[in-house]
């Protein structure tokens, strides 16, 4: 079976080709971080009008490197939401054209769910499991017993986790993406240099704000002033109370869930001070953490279709006046 996966959640216009939901032959990515660097962050607008510019061009390279021909795909899966509504809708039009074209059933995807079920493209889990989606616009914990079987357990109440960088470093004008660059100034920093709040870290229950901690590094900054000497040991220090919730939440749900396995994605999952703890402390806990190479934790057409691959083979499709939202519950 040939599935078809398109990703245009966010700015990056994403397709890939899977076969039987394990061989990926083709995974093209078009990313807009040059179009959008000179802003420091991402603006809707644009990022939907280079989806529309670039989609048709894209789909016939996925064809190409794929060595297929359109009409040889089986199913076409593509994120319905959430996300930056104009750029989905740009990617759910066109596979809704796509499918009445060449006749082919139409799966809308959940781009958290697609996220969090990109560790089954590279490898097999076991259920249950907990899963937390980590970006720059999403910031999620589940329970997952099963494609399709998915309890929220706890989210963001503010800004995500990949967001908080980005408008540290803008606030700093240091580099765009902003995850990216605090994480390599952070490798030559101390972690410890500066004592950040930990928001919600003794609370009971498993949401994460990130708001709070943003306003304590830009009051620190503002009163301390930030230097060549110390913004690697200032950048390290926020990002380690950054993950430090992160992880600690996470394995606290594992533990009151007893559960033994997490899987973190997401773009934010890409980063290996996120990834070095995750391992060390699930080590600890006697639990096994797992992690989807970092070009399926970033936006990516594969996982999109290896959600729908499993849908499909269950005999689920979408009608073609399937809508896009810009938010979407998980279930």
């Amino acid at each position: 079976m040939l599935v078809l996966g398109i990703d245009t959640s966010c700015d990056d216009t994403s397709l890939a080709l899977l076969r039987d939901g394990k061989t990926l032959l083709s995974n093209v990515v078009s990313s807009q971080v040059d179009l959008h660097r000179v802003f420091g962050g991402v603006v809707p607008e644009i990022a939907s009008r280079r989806h529309i510019e670039l989609i048709e061009g894209l789909y016939r390279e996925t064809l190409r490197q794929g060595d297929i021909s359109g009409s040889s795909i089986d199913a076409i899966g593509v994120t319905a939401g959430p996300g930056l509504i104009g750029s989905v809708l740009v990617g759910l039009c066109f596979a809704k054209g796509l499918a009445l074209s060449l006749g082919k059933p139409l799966i809308a995807v959940n781009h958290i769910e697609a996220h969090a079920m990109s560790i089954f493209l590279e490898k097999e889990v076991a259920f249950p499991f907990i899963a937390l989606v980590v970006s720059g616009g999403h910031t999620i914990m589940l329970l997952i017993e099963g494609f399709g079987k998915y309890r929220a357990l706890g989210s963001t109440r503010d800004d995500a986790a990949g967001e908080a960088f980005d408008k540290i470093a803008k606030y700093l004008g240091i580099g765009y993406p902003g995850g990216k660059v605090i994480e390599d100034l952070s490798a030559k920093g101390k972690g410890d240099y500066v004592a950040f709040p930990r928001p919600m870290a003794d609370e009971k229950n498993y949401d994460f704000s990130y708001s709070g901690l943003k306003t304590a590094m830009i009051n620190y900054i503002k009163k301390y002033g930030v230097t060549d000497y110390d913004l690697s040991d200032i950048m390290a220090s926020f990002q380690e109370a950054a993950f430090d919730v992160l992880t600690n939440k996470t394995i606290r749900a594992a533990r009151d869930l007893e559960i033994s396995r997490i899987v973190v994605g997401g773009g934010v999952a890409s980063n290996g001070r996120l990834r070095q703890l995750f391992a060390e402390r699930c080590r600890e806990e006697g639990m096994e953490a797992l992690f989807s190479s970092p070009e399926f934790c970033t936006d990516n057409g594969a996982m999109v279709a290896r959600v729908a691959y499993q849908y499909y083979s269950e005999g689920t499709i979408s009608p073609l006046n399937v809508a896009g939202y810009s938010r979407m519950k998980i279930h």
